[in-house]
């Protein structure tokens, strides 16, 4: 089971990249708004403390910023404080913390989030360990193209965690994770795991496996 969790999500790269566009003028202009209470300059000022881009890297800052974005519903910024207490950077180490704010955006659709608390259920970190809810959430994440959720997806179908055991949907996803992973180290998880499934089923079982990636492909 691949228990990392996801940093950052590519949205929220985009937004880095813009807020660094910014740093020059942080005085006069981001910081300006998010003084104003524009959450998303909030969330961008938080990415530049977090990352020390025109600013010196300050997580006490970051954190400051991400709450008041995260306290009026940003999900980034949600997901972003929800990272801050798993890991202990700006704020003391809280899981529960973590979990309740991971919620929050995952609620909201947020897929790094949505990935991010089904490992802390898969795990029991921080909540009490339930599959169902690990497994419910891995496949929204999943359904919006997280790579890892796709892995983890077809780990609990291959184990029968949280669901019945089911070869042929274990060997979908891990099949759709081995495909569109850029990773080296998931895809030749997904790959071995895939083929590990394979041999418990028919060719029958195989093909409809493969039928059934190549339709989620397309959507």
């Amino acid at each position: 089971m691949n228990t990392r969790l996801v940093s950052m999500s590519f949205t929220a790269l985009l937004l880095l990249c813009s807020a660094v566009s910014f740093a020059g003028e942080f005085e006069d202009g981001l910081a300006a708004a998010a003084n104003k209470g524009d959450a998303e300059a909030q969330y961008m000022v938080g990415l530049l403390y977090a990352t020390g881009q025109g600013v010196s890297q300050d997580y006490k800052q970051a954190v400051a910023w991400y709450r008041k974005a995260a306290d009026q519903g940003y999900a980034s910024a949600q997901f972003n404080l929800g990272q801050r207490y798993y890991e202990g950077q700006g704020v003391t180490q809280d899981y529960s913390q973590a979990a309740s704010w991971y919620r929050k955006a995952a609620d909201q659709g947020n897929a790094g989030a949505q990935y991010n608390l089904a490992v802390m259920y898969d795990n029991g970190t921080g909540v009490t360990q339930d599959y169902k809810q690990a497994m419910v959430l891995y496949r929204k994440a999943a359904d919006q193209g997280l790579v890892r959720a796709q892995n983890n997806l077809g780990l609990l179908y291959l184990k029968g965690n949280g669901v019945t055991q089911d070869y042929v949907e274990a060997h979908k996803w891990l099949n759709i994770a081995a495909a569109y992973s850029t990773e080296k180290e998931v895809r030749d998880t997904a790959t071995e795991n895939r083929d590990l499934a394979a041999k418990s089923m028919t060719p029958a079982q195989i093909a409809e496996a493969q039928k059934r990636a190549s339709e989620w492909k397309k959507k």
